[in-house]
């Protein structure tokens, strides 16, 4: 399988778990589907972005910074939108989804075809 379809894939699962953890507060437990759905989103950006990045650099380390640097991204957006209505969970947003982020990372890295060799970096007989 490709590695930006095992990142879309994995993404999709991480970013609906990162997404149900809101039930473990009461004020966000009557905004869980929406929370769910807009995690998976982010995890599937995140998935697709690693994805496309291990298919171009075959390197696990560089692949959980990018992981984990996007995932982080992309949850202090969603924080900054949530302080601008006057609740600031930056912590209980960013933290995850730097750790959601990194494992997406790791696994587009290890999971998926790798990429193939090209014609003209074949040496001609």
């Amino acid at each position: 399988m490709n590695k930006i379809f095992v990142g879309l894939g994995f993404g999709l699962l991480l970013g609906a778990l990162d997404g149900a953890t809101a039930a473990f507060y009461p004020e966000t437990r009557n905004l869980l589907t929406g929370i769910m759905v807009g995690s998976s989103i982010k995890g599937m950006l995140v998935g697709l972005l690693s994805g496309w990045f291990a298919h171009k650099v075959q390197s696990t380390k560089w692949g959980i910074v990018v992981g984990a640097s996007l995932g982080l991204l992309f949850a202090f957006l969603v924080a900054v939108m949530e302080a601008s209505n006057g609740k600031q969970h930056y912590l209980e947003i960013m933290l995850p989804g730097f750790v959601v982020g990194a494992i997406i990372g790791f696994l587009t890295q290890r999971m998926g075809a790798p990429r193939l060799a090209t014609r003209a970096a074949e040496p001609r007989a």
